[in-house]
């Protein structure tokens, strides 16, 4: 949410009265067009006119702020989505993934070698034998790029954890490892361009696979039932790894933009912490919401609306913030706040849902809008104590 003033800005003055403030259903349309007799003459055609387009700007003004009320929810779905990607890259080379991808595409290797010794006596009228070994050379590419990222990161979190914590034995140890982390990196530039082109020209050579087998026909199923069927295989397996890492993906898309705090909640019971400690959120401010009564909106006349108030729980000077409509509801669940609800205000303005932000907060300890992260202002504020 946008961070909100303690007193509601007052909007300029309006020069039209009060049924401007309705919006016509048909801007562009003189209210008086059917019934005024005079309304063929130049000088109500210019008026008529003007008026239309006074109307239609203040339309699409209106139209467009309705739009503008759903970009702070459109910045922390952003936010979710690259937090989500990080969490799959992770999880993708994670050891028990890293194994199972290794054995899976070294299964693959083992049969197009077991394949080719098998299938000395097959003459194939296609160049099927030149499209497996092509295959293999991509699995064995695509293992060693695979292990080469798994070691990079798993040296990269032993670093980042031995200077985090103060280890090392002298300035001559923190050298060598800050050395190994770039040697790292460059390895790891080299294997992404690698894994890259590998992918690149497995596409291609998916297609030139799929035209071999399918130019051959049933003549390659008889003359060569071995290699045929391998290639069977191998083109059926890769259509169904892009048909489920695409719907795997639109799932995911769904899910982030329509159930996001379903994906919280997930996050939250299967990841490690993370982010931010129990203590840490304890110490950031809470709020109690509650609805405007009619008498506060009448003493607030012909400003904005107010939708509810925020106070301070715990204190016995509490502040007090009022929020108008558009501020009041929850970016992360998309609700609006109902009365009585606990809030949790971050050190950058912005306040959630208690429920809805303590989660994010365990799994990553930045504003799901700003991405202020919140650690920051615990390390200071305990410098200062």
């Amino acid at each position: 949410m946008s961070t909100e003033a303690a007193v509601p800005s007052s909007p300029p003055p309006r020069s039209g009265s009060s049924s401007e403030d309705i919006i016509d259903t048909t801007p562009l349309l003189s209210p008086g067009s059917q019934s005024d007799p005079n309304i063929n003459s130049p000088t109500n055609r210019r008026s008529i006119r003007r008026q239309s387009l006074r109307d239609a700007a203040r339309f699409l003004r209106r139209a467009s702020g309705r739009r503008m009320m759903r970009e702070p929810s459109m910045l922390v779905r952003e936010t979710a989505a690259e937090h989500v990607e990080e969490r799959q890259s992770d999880w993708a080379y994670s050891k028990p993934v890293v194994i199972l991808d290794i054995i899976w595409n070294l299964a693959f290797v083992a049969a197009g070698v077991a394949v080719l010794v098998l299938s000395t006596e097959e003459r194939a009228n296609m160049p099927l034998r030149l499209w497996i070994v092509g295959y293999g050379l991509q699995c064995l590419l695509h293992m060693g790029c695979v292990c080469v990222e798994y070691r990079r990161r798993r040296r990269r979190r032993v670093g980042f954890g031995t200077v985090a914590s103060g280890g090392g034995n002298g300035d001559s140890g923190d050298y060598v490892t800050l050395a190994q982390l770039q040697d790292d990196g460059t390895r790891a530039s080299i294997a992404k361009h690698l894994e890259s082109a590998n992918t690149m020209f497995s596409f291609i050579w998916w297609i030139i696979g799929f035209y071999w087998v399918s130019a051959g026909g049933q003549a390659l199923a008889q003359d060569s039932p071995q290699l045929y069927w391998l290639c069977i295989i191998y083109l059926g397996f890769d259509v169904f790894f892009v048909v489920f890492c695409v719907a795997l993906a639109c799932v995911i898309g769904i899910a982030v933009c329509c159930c996001l705090p379903c994906i919280i909640a997930i996050l939250y019971a299967v990841a490690d912490q993370e982010g931010a400690s129990k203590e840490d959120i304890d110490q950031l401010v809470k709020f109690k919401f509650r609805r405007a009564s009619d008498n506060e909106k009448l003493a607030v006349g012909d400003q904005e609306t107010p939708g509810g108030i925020m106070t301070e729980c715990g204190t016995d000077s509490p502040i007090e913030h009022v929020l108008s409509q558009e501020d009041a509801e929850c970016c992360i669940c998309l609700s609006s706040y109902d009365d009585g609800v606990e809030l949790r205000e971050l050190p950058c303005g912005h306040h959630f849902h208690c429920t809805c932000v303590d989660k994010w907060l365990h799994i990553n300890a930045t504003c799901p809008l700003c991405k202020y992260n919140i650690l920051k202002s615990s390390r200071q504020d305990r410098e200062e104590v």
